[in-house]
């Protein structure tokens, strides 16, 4: 499979030289431009190179912790369905969690329930910890 590094290279130059630092917070769900990624790493689609996350945690104005979404229901270990998205079955790749910039930050999509998003937080760190 093809990917697109030099577009995705000369996208991020424009996000890290004009990028408008969003401000967000936990549950909080966004599009984010997360790129052309090597190997397995989880990349953007389209234009933007974006796809959907789910912000757990903000570390600061410029950083938070995130989680890719995939847009379809997907059940595993390594997925947490949340439900519909943008109009369409997500869930959440918990292998997928990683450090993110707040320039990445395309789109505010909504906000997870309380509930499910104290679910996901759980079932992330069993995931990753147990």
């Amino acid at each position: 499979m093809s990917k697109r590094f030099d577009e995705w290279n000369e996208e991020k130059k424009v996000l890290n030289a004009g990028g408008a630092t969003q401000f967000c917070h936990a549950r909080e769900i966004w599009w984010c431009s997360l790129g052309v990624n090597i190997g397995f790493e989880q990349d953007g689609t389209g234009k933007n190179f974006d796809r959907p996350i789910v912000v757990m945690k903000a570390f600061s104005r410029n950083v938070f912790l995130g989680i890719a979404l995939t847009g379809r229901r997907k059940e595993g270990k390594y997925y947490f369905p949340i439900g519909l998205i943008d109009g369409r079955e997500a869930s959440a790749i918990l292998s997928q969690v990683r450090l993110i910039d707040t320039k990445r930050l395309v789109k505010k999509i909504g906000s997870l329930d309380a509930v499910l998003f104290e679910e996901l937080k759980n079932v992330l760190k069993r995931t990753l910890f147990d």
